[in-house]
Formats: C-alpha cells, sequence, structure tokens
C-alpha cells in the first residue's frame, strides 16, 4: 500500500441540504451519475493513494460499506471509523491516530468534487514531501464562506483567516490537505472553537506560525465544487453531466483508475462491469476493455 495515507471526512448531518439528507447522509446523495463520495475517492486514487480511511456517523456506517465493500475489489483498502458527532474537520486525525501511525496523510472533505490534472500532479509531487503541510487555495467570488488565505507583496502566506467578513484576498481554502505525521499531535493541541470544534484552520494557522505550511494555488484549468447547498449540488450534476456527454468520459470513475493504474486487470474490470450490466455505467466499464 502507499506510504501515505488516506483520509476522506463523511460525517457531519447535511443540515444545509434538508429535508433530503434527513434519511441519507450527504455524501451518498447522486452527482450525476454516481454517489458522491465516488468523487473525493477518486481524486486521492489519482495521487496514488491506496490505503482509506472512511470517516461517517454511527448511523450511516454500514450504508457507506456496503456502497464501498473493503475497497479490495478496486485493490484498494477501506478502513472505516466514526465520528459521534460534528466536532470539527481536525477531529478527523484524533479520531484517525490508529490509522496514520507514523505516516504522512491526506484529508479531503467528502462532499469536495475536483476536476483537472493540476491536482492530481500536485498530489503525486507531495510524495516527495516529507514534512510539513500543503495547503489548497482557489479563487472565487465569495471568499467570506470560506477560509481565506492572504498573501504579502512578494506572495508569501501571512495569515489565514476563517470566513472573513472583509476578506483579504479571494483565494479560498479549499478541502484538501496535506500534512506530516505531526498533525495528530497537532490536533490535540489546539482548542475547540466559538463553535466547539476544532478548526482546520487553527492547524494550518500552527503549521504557518511553525514555517511549514505551503499553499498551492489551484488556476483556472481546475475546477473546485463544493456541493454544500441545493443549487451546488445541481451544478455540480450539471458540470458532470456537460463534461462526460460532451468527451464520452467519466468523470472520477474509480473502477476505470483502478484499472488504468493496474490495480485491477482486465478480467476484475469485466467482473466489475457484469455487476452494473443494466447501467450505463456498466456499460462504460465493458467498452474500455474492449477500446
Amino acid at each position: 500500500m502507499s506510504e501515505r495515507k488516506g483520509i476522506i471526512l463523511a460525517g457531519g448531518r447535511g443540515s444545509r441540504l434538508y429535508p433530503i439528507t434527513l434519511a441519507v447522509s450527504k455524501q451518498l446523495l447522486p452527482v450525476y451519475d454516481k454517489p458522491m463520495i465516488y468523487y473525493p475517492l477518486s481524486t486521492l486514487m489519482l495521487g496514488d493513494i491506496r490505503d482509506f480511511l472512511i470517516i461517517t456517523t454511527p448511523e450511516d456506517q454500514v450504508a457507506f460499506q456496503k456502497v464501498l465493500g473493503t475497497g479490495e475489489k478496486w485493490g484498494l483498502n477501506f478502513s472505516f471509523a466514526i465520528q459521534s458527532e460534528p466536532k470539527g474537520l481536525a477531529d478527523a486525525f484524533i479520531v484517525g491516530e490508529n490509522f496514520i501511525k507514523d505516516r504522512n496523510s491526506v484529508l479531503i472533505l467528502g462532499d469536495n468534487i475536483f476536476y483537472g490534472d493540476e491536482v492530481e500532479d500536485s498530489l503525486i509531487r507531495s510524495k516527495l514531501q516529507t514534512s510539513g503541510a500543503t495547503i489548497f487555495g482557489y479563487e472565487v467570488s465569495d471568499p467570506n464562506r470560506y477560509g481565506v488565505v492572504e498573501f504579502d507583496n512578494n506572495g508569501n502566506v501571512i495569515e489565514i483567516e476563517e470566513k472573513p467578513e472583509n476578506p483579504k484576498s479571494n483565494f479560498a481554502v479549499t478541502g484538501l490537505y496535506y500534512y506530516d505525521s505531526d498533525v495528530v499531535s497537532v490536533a490535540k493541541s489546539i482548542k475547540p472553537s466559538s463553535r466547539g470544534e476544532l478548526e482546520i484552520t487553527d492547524v494550518n494557522k500552527t503549521y504557518l506560525n511553525n514555517k511549514k505550511l505551503k499553499v498551492e494555488l489551484l488556476h483556472r484549468g481546475t475546477a473546485w465544487l463544493d456541493t454544500g447547498t441545493h443549487d451546488s449540488m445541481v451544478d455540480a450534476t450539471e458540470f458532470v453531466r456537460v463534461i462526460e456527454k460532451r468527451q464520452g468520459l467519466k468523470i472520477c470513475c474509480p473502477e476505470e483508475i483502478a484499472w488504468r493504474k493496474k490495480y485491477i486487470d482486465d478480467e476484475q474490470l469485466l467482473k466489475l462491469a457484469h455487476e452494473l450490466n443494466s447501467s450505463d455505467y456498466g456499460e462504460y466499464l465493458r467498452r474500455l476493455v474492449e477500446k
């Protein structure tokens, strides 16, 4: 398995999407032709990560296990852990302490969708990063909804501010974070915010204060979609639909990624296609082998 560990945070109540999330986790809702969680999973797979921890709520874990299995069918390894209540993004590292051990890790939020080669290239490069942290900034029109990165005149990061009323830049911190193994002790050292949660911004500030934080800016060729609202869910679905229809290729298809990276062979891919043979998705997998 890969030296780096992948953590997908798929907990939370999804209350902004009520009533559609009253009975099902937000990360299991469809984004066009696949469950939402396939997208962050695929992003980390493209970055050569194969060992994953999926963090869910207690009531949703069985459903995630039914959808994802053990990971073996995709040449991956899935472990599962529970976040009993929303305690903040940084709590993922405390929950995942035994999973991370002394390895570096990449955390991705279960409702974030990335599209473009830049993220894949950055994650692959991160294999060479032995210490410190890397976060990813993306220019948005509404930065006050996010953690915002402030730069000096030389482009150096000087501050990260959570949901500021008057943002110092338009670069939001995305839901993708790379950390060395010190992140567990850092997460344990920060104090809960006024919301009673361990904020990922405070983790990033700790690395920044220790001069161990790197920010990579994602540029115009990359799309970052946050599916936290009804409108953004529709936007994400329409984005995926248009690209897939235009190109005839699927976005964030774990089976295809596993096959192209040779985690599974033709026979295994065809078996997966057969299990889905009554759908266009299964037919797409079968055509990959025929090509």
